[in-house]
C-alpha cells in the first residue's frame, strides 16, 4: 500500500484538471480520481508518465 500520494497536489500545482491529466496520460478521469483518493495504485508505466509530465521522480509522487 502506498502511504504517500501527491498526485492531486502536483496536478493542482500544475493547473491541470483531472480530465486534462487523464487525456495526457491516456487513462480515464475515473482512474485519476481513484489514484488521488488512494483506491487504486497506478502501474509503473503510468507512474512514469506522471513523473515525466510533472518533471519529478516517481518517489516524489508516490512512496511507501
Amino acid at each position: 500500500m502506498l502511504s504517500k500520494n501527491r498526485l492531486k497536489e502536483m496536478r493542482e500545482k500544475g493547473k491541470f484538471t483531472q480530465e486534462r491529466l487523464a487525456d495526457l496520460t491516456e487513462v480515464s478521469r475515473q482512474t485519476i480520481i481513484s489514484i488521488e483518493s488512494g483506491k487504486y495504485v497506478p502501474s509503473l508505466e503510468l507512474s512514469l508518465k506522471f513523473a515525466k509530465l510533472f518533471k519529478c521522480k516517481v518517489e516524489d509522487l508516490f512512496g511507501i
